[in-house]
């Protein structure tokens, strides 16, 4: 069951989806929503639909003229040369979760620590 639909994909992108894009769109919203159950099932309705428009936005924006997560971008004129350095943690057309997404979903930059101690003997130190 996807958390978002194609049109609010389309609401936040700059150029019109044809069909087949709309499909495509349409199946990876439904892939977007078991990787983010994957992650946290028990986050919230509205932070799963903004992080399923953008992991699918992310990866149906891949063949436009400057890829989504670009980092570094150069061009050349008569010899025919471009390039792109991507963020370092994109994936280019594949569904990820972002460092943000994560955080929205709520399991991001968590820090905690066990007492290996505690453990073996059963009693707090």
């Amino acid at each position: 069951m996807a958390y978002a639909t194609v049109a609010d994909v389309q609401a936040r992108m700059t150029t019109t989806m044809d069909e087949a894009r709309q499909t495509v769109c349409a199946n990876l919203l439904d892939d977007a929503a078991v990787i983010i159950d994957a992650f946290n099932a028990s986050a919230t309705t509205d932070a799963k639909k903004i992080v399923s428009i953008r992991m699918v936005q992310r990866a149906i924006t891949v063949d436009s003229d400057i890829p989504l997560g670009a980092t570094q971008g150069s061009m050349s004129a008569l010899g025919y040369s471009q390039s792109w350095t991507m963020g370092s943690n994109t994936s280019v057309g594949e569904l990820y979760l972002s460092k943000l997404e994560k955080q929205m979903l709520g399991k991001g930059n968590k820090l905690g620590c066990v007492s290996v101690l505690e453990h073996m003997t059963g009693e707090p130190l």
